[in-house]
């Protein structure tokens, strides 16, 4: 069996889309699943639509995912360069031996030109116009004009294409690994550009080139690509290669919530969720759009929601590390229709994993919060907090914005508790277990709750007559953790004083 060798192509033209992610995802696992190789080629050949920033930004958004490459323009190998701009002078001579085996032409065609064949098409009743077997007759190029009319117009620098010469009415198959057999007829398909007047090769050539001389045995691409594969498919049998062909693999679509249609970014600032892995600056306008990264989730969270968008184990587990997806990965299992983006279980994803981290790796990431806000504490402090507090945490910023009471005595209180809990009696039952606290040499969990049923019990009292009022007293909120754990952990001089300024604010 041949070595597996895959690869992720992205443009540089800006951000990098969680269906970008995902498909440099089902490389990097299939590649791992196979023992073969991952390759990240940067295909740039289109320098119009060239976005300053955007290679290293999904540079930067692939390394937090934890997807890593054997071979790429930072990493090297011994089939770059890995930048296609960088590749520019290989592509001509494939191009003009297209042109000399009679499967490709020149055409000389202007713009204007281009736009008064499209009207006479639509004029004559064509919906669609193209440039193809019914209309490359009547054009500039290299079908109809001379072999001397052509050479001087090359010689004097006319501008001109490259394009592919589609064949008449000819089926055009193609085995696809997710999608099974897709058949086209050429009559269905234009003279696409595969060679453009900048002297830059177009995507169809370019990719066909590199797939072949990285030696690629497989082409993992998201299915807006399929349309175009029967291209390529001709293009590796003109050029002689069609045994050396890669198999075909277009994954699904990530739909919108609702199902209809594609997920784009602006789904993504109507409904309040990122569709891009990390933060992105726009250089051109400064707009700020939201990644996940900076939005509090786990890179664990993120591929383990994203690589069930469109695979299914085959089994009801839904959590998997990535060595986990590595052993278990396959493309028999990648579906052909969409996957609806569901945020909320996003966000369920991101709750297990942070449950399941330890309390030292999430203390060094509340000490950010803590940081930012001045606050010094002790480390072994900061562990128990997480401990008492990522059971209700979907991100580590909730355990700031909900425990802040751990570093800070609360300024306010909870006006529903207090109108609901705290009566007449209250100040005057809080004073009393107050002193009874003071009393206690171990303050631990268990004694400080021992110490308040017995309290409760002596004085008659239901739990809830009293431990609203002492909980909001310490916390200034209605609900949290177990407030025998705060009160341990806030230890006996800080719950007495918590709980006699509460009374002197409160009475």
């Amino acid at each position: 069996m041949s070595k597996v060798r895959v690869r992720f192509a992205p443009s540089p033209t800006g951000p990098l889309h969680i269906g970008g992610v995902r498909t440099a995802l089902y490389n990097y696992l299939y590649a791992k699943n196979m023992k073969g190789k991952l390759i990240l080629r940067i295909e740039d050949t289109d320098q119009s639509r060239f976005v300053e920033g955007a290679e290293e930004y999904l540079l930067d958004a692939l390394k937090w995912c934890g997807i890593t490459f054997d071979e790429s323009p930072e990493v090297g190998g011994n089939f770059g360069p890995y930048r296609q701009s960088e590749r520019k002078e290989m592509y001509r001579p494939y191009a003009e031996q297209l042109v000399s085996d009679g499967f490709a032409y020149y055409a000389f065609d202007t713009t204007e030109e281009l736009a008064m064949m499209r009207e006479r098409m639509k004029k004559a009743g064509v919906p669609s116009p193209q440039y193809n077997a019914a209309t490359r007759e009547s054009m500039q190029n290299s079908l109809v004009l001379s072999k001397t009319e052509v050479k001087k117009r090359i010689d004097s620098g006319d501008s001109f294409v490259i394009r592919i010469k589609m064949p008449r009415n000819e089926k055009v198959r193609l085995n696809d690994l997710v999608r099974g057999w897709v058949v086209v007829n050429t009559n269905n398909m234009d003279d696409k550009v595969i060679y453009k007047s900048d002297g830059m090769p177009t995507y169809h050539l370019a990719n066909v080139v590199d797939d072949y001389t990285m030696k690629i045995s497989h082409v993992i691409r998201g299915e807006e690509w399929l349309p175009s594969a029967p291209l390529h498919v001709l293009l590796y049998r003109y050029l002689g290669w069609e045994n050396k062909m890669p198999k075909f693999a277009h994954l699904p679509l990530i739909l919108k919530p609702d199902g209809n249609g594609k997920l784009s970014k602006r789904d993504g600032d109507r409904l309040g969720f990122p569709v891009f892995p990390t933060q992105w600056r726009n250089p051109t306008t400064g707009e700020v759009s939201s990644g996940y990264r900076e939005s509090g989730y786990l890179p664990e969270a993120f591929i383990n929601m994203l690589v069930l968008l469109g695979w299914n184990p085959g089994t009801k587990q839904e959590l998997f590390s990535m060595k986990e997806l590595c052993l278990h990965f396959d493309l028999e299992r990648v579906g052909r229709s969409g996957s609806k983006f569901d945020f909320d279980k996003t966000r369920w994803f991101n709750q297990q994993y942070l449950r399941s981290r330890s309390n030292s790796d999430l203390a060094m990431d509340l000490e950010v919060f803590l940081n930012e806000n001045n606050i010094e504490a002790d480390y072994d402090f900061i562990e128990t907090v997480c401990e008492q507090l990522k059971e209700r945490a979907t991100f580590v910023k909730d355990m700031w914005e909900e425990g802040k009471y751990y570093f800070i005595a609360p300024q306010s209180y909870d006006e529903k508790t207090i109108r609901k809990k705290w009566t007449e009696k209250t100040s005057g039952l809080l004073i009393e277990f107050k002193n009874r606290l003071e009393g206690v040499s171990n303050f631990s969990s268990n004694n400080i709750e021992k110490e308040f049923k017995y309290f409760l019990e002596e004085k008659q009292l239901s739990m809830g007559k009293l431990l609203p009022a002492l909980r909001v007293s310490l916390t200034g909120l209605g609900m949290g953790p177990s407030l025998f754990d705060i009160a341990s952990l806030l230890g006996k001089g800080e719950t007495i004083k918590r709980i006699e300024i509460a009374i002197e604010k409160l009475n």
